[in-house]
């Protein structure tokens, strides 16, 4: 089975044909930095105009660079949720119309099912079953998967995600959009020694996430530093608040993982998300799982973040397994995916 991918659930335009047998095809990716870059984040309405604009024409570079043609296609897979409602509209109603003009089915995927199974675009992908850290600018979830389909959720964010605390505390340091990947490029400055900020939650049972205020006492150490600085912060103080801020986050989230592979019994940890591509944490993680005599999968940083590569590869599995999506289409911009089920 042949599939176009579609996922424009947020800020980027993401296009990908995935072949059941041959692989990944090829895949393109617009992104909308610069667009929101001078409002410090995502503006929804702008997002969708820009999908609307970006898809259609990424679509035919798409076909051009893997040298196919749309009557090879077997099926149209699109983002449904979560997301911004607006943004997936527009991966939804073109891929649903363009399956329908083509004779050919279309499934909608869910976003986070997306970047759960991301590590099976991988030469050596991670086998069933495995326990999964999505963590992204919008989610921190812990899952148990048990096979394409059967999920069952562990521990979810009470409050702030990790990659919006990232880019949040980004912010606060005077850092450009997007924020989270910069805080981690001048962390690496840093001095872990001069700073010690909380690791939230750790201490209670359970594996679910918090980490609103970790964004606050970042907030209080820049001002208290400010203070004592007399004014705008130094290059280093900055890279060392950004420092101990990324070490607290990944202690964190590796403390959690560690929890939920003992408590499960399962030795194969994935990562997925946008902050999965922090090279902190997964030196880290690698490290945890060699203690614990298992192994930790990653996406390749380019398919970390939204991209129709993961769209294309659950669409193509879920369309095997005899799914399809009638004509009235829907999107969700909150969508459990323990409800999903089905995946063969």
């Amino acid at each position: 089975m042949r599939v176009l991918g579609i996922e424009t659930s947020c800020d980027e335009t993401g296009v990908a044909v995935y072949d059941s047998e041959m692989g990944l095809l090829a895949h393109a990716l617009h992104s909308q930095v610069d667009l929101h870059a001078d409002y410090g984040g995502v503006v929804p309405e702008l997002a969708s105009r820009d999908h609307v604009r970006k898809l259609l024409p990424l679509v035919r570079q798409l076909f051009q660079d893997a040298g196919i043609e749309a009557a090879s296609l077997d099926g149209v897979a699109y983002t449904a949720g979560p997301g911004l409602v607006g943004a997936l509209l527009v991966g939804a109603s073109v891929g649903r119309s363009m399956a329908w003009s083509w004779g050919i089915p279309a499934i909608g995927v869910h976003h986070m099912e997306g970047h759960l199974l991301a590590p099976m675009l991988e030469p050596d992908p991670p086998a069933f079953p495995f326990i999964a850290m999505l963590v992204s600018g919008g989610h921190t979830q812990l899952v148990e998967v048990e096979g394409m389909g059967r999920y069952r959720l562990l521990g979810d964010t009470l409050d702030d995600a990790a990659g919006e605390a990232f880019d949040k505390t980004a912010k606060l340091l005077g850092l450009p959009y997007p924020g989270g990947p910069e805080l981690a490029k001048l962390a690496e400055q840093g001095d872990p020694e001069q700073f010690h900020f909380p690791r939230p939650m750790i201490d209670r049972p359970g594996l679910d996430f918090s980490f609103s205020g970790l964004k606050t006492f970042a907030l209080n150490t820049i001002q208290r530093a400010e203070r004592e600085e007399g004014g705008a912060l130094s290059a280093q103080t900055r890279a060392d608040i950004a420092r101990a801020f990324e070490e607290a986050v990944v202690d964190t989230l590796l403390l959690k993982c560690r929890r939920a592979v003992r408590q499960c019994g399962i030795k194969t940890l994935v990562l997925a998300g946008g902050v999965s591509a922090n090279r902190r944490l997964r030196q880290r993680i690698d490290a945890m799982m060699a203690g614990e005599e298992g192994a930790a999968y990653y996406p390749r940083p380019k398919f970390c973040t939204d991209n129709g590569a993961m769209i294309a590869y659950a669409g193509c599995r879920r369309l095997l397994a005899g799914e399809s999506e009638a004509l009235r289409f829907s999107v969700r911009s909150r969508w459990p995916m323990e409800s999903l089920g089905g995946g063969g």
